[in-house]
């Protein structure tokens, strides 16, 4: 009966902990696309130039459209390919100029790696899954869930 409590608690974690790698996948999609409809909902343009690109965030300054200067601390959304001293057009939210893109960039590139995570997390949660059973044996309870 213990044996089948473990069992049982064991596969309800592999099970948790995949939902959890989920609903992070579902994040790693909905936040460009919430940041994106910020941006288009009050839209300004503008010439950046790249300061530094890092390892985890890209940074550019510009300048708004009253000729204020901003340098987002958060970096740029869409960063890939971009090089220091390169020039790019970015698209911000007026009245929130931390929240800079690349113009032309959507967020529909988040899908590939979402989906990317999932895959991993499903091939994580079967191999857990299997080895759960593996270890509990030959079970001769099949409601064991």
């Amino acid at each position: 009966m213990l044996r089948h409590r473990i069992i049982r608690r064991a596969r309800q974690l592999v099970i948790a902990m995949y939902a959890i790698a989920l609903l992070g996948c579902a994040a790693l999609v909905i936040g460009p696309y919430l940041n994106d409809r910020s941006i288009e909902s009050n839209q300004g343009r503008a010439l950046a130039q790249v300061v530094n690109v890092g390892s985890y965030r890209t940074t550019v300054d510009f300048q708004d459209d009253n000729g204020i200067y901003h340098s987002p601390a958060t970096g740029l959304l869409y960063p890939t390919g971009l090089g220091e001293g390169q020039k790019v057009w970015v698209n911000y939210a007026i009245d929130d100029p931390d929240l800079v893109k690349v113009e032309g960039r959507e967020w529909t590139l988040s899908v590939v790696p979402a989906l990317s995570v999932a895959a991993v997390a499903s091939a994580i949660a079967g191999l857990l899954w299997f080895a759960v059973g593996l270890i509990a044996g030959k079970s001769r309870n099949p409601e064991v869930f």
